[in-house]
């Protein structure tokens, strides 16, 4: 993410007939600065020096435009995801480092990471009744922990597992992303934290419970 020059009231130009791609910038940092709510279209649109009646060319709203930012950062996540995924080593590495490439995403494009979370259902830029509803994380989650380990858990749903491990990338994200987690001399990190968390997950999750 790279910081503003000036504050959030600096302009930037834009070549023409690239205002779309322009005001989706704006907006994406507007958010990682202030949060979804921290921002209008009249902010978004004094940002790159235009009129706000000129951002209704390409987006019918302010939630039109989050939608979009949102769509490109699920776009972005999703192939990190993947090339994790796809990268060399057991089911359990691969996997492993597809938690890591989440917590990096949510590092690295926190305008794009709160844009997923918070404008689920909105109204796209450009309505399209072919496309489906957008997937969330956990379907991503869902369908590389089915892929990366088809013998199962046990007689555990892959679900209930994917969704542990889920909490649990969201949790550190969040937790790293408000500064509430713990740091220091001998404290692992979120990324150490996550390894031994999947680790326990996966296998817990395989291994038979004993009997009462």
């Amino acid at each position: 993410m790279r910081p503003w020059r000036e504050g959030p009231d600096d302009r930037r130009s834009y070549h023409h007939g690239n205002l779309k791609e322009a005001l989706i910038e704006a907006a994406r940092r507007f958010i990682a600065e202030r949060g979804v709510g921290g921002f209008t279209l009249v902010d978004a649109a004094r940002l790159v020096g235009v009129t706000p009646a000129a951002l209704y060319r390409h987006f019918r709203g302010r939630e039109a435009l989050l939608e979009e930012v949102a769509g490109r950062g699920f776009t972005d996540l999703a192939e990190r995801l993947a090339r994790s995924l796809a990268a060399k080593g057991t089911p359990l590495e691969r996997f492993t480092r597809m938690g890591e490439a989440y917590l990096a995403f949510a590092e690295e494009e926190p305008g794009y990471y709160a844009a997923i979370f918070e404008t689920r259902g909105l109204p796209a830029a450009v309505p399209n009744p072919q496309a489906g509803p957008r997937p969330s994380p956990f379907d991503l989650l869902v369908d590389a922990l089915q892929s990366t380990f088809p013998e199962g858990f046990g007689g555990v749903a892959p679900r209930f597992v994917a969704l542990e491990v889920w909490a649990l990338s969201h949790g550190l994200a969040t937790l790293a992303a408000s500064g509430h987690l713990p740091k220091g001399p001998g404290v692992p990190d979120k990324y150490e934290l996550l390894r031994a968390g999947v680790l326990a997950l996966v296998h817990g999750a395989g291994t038979p419970r004993a009997r009462d």
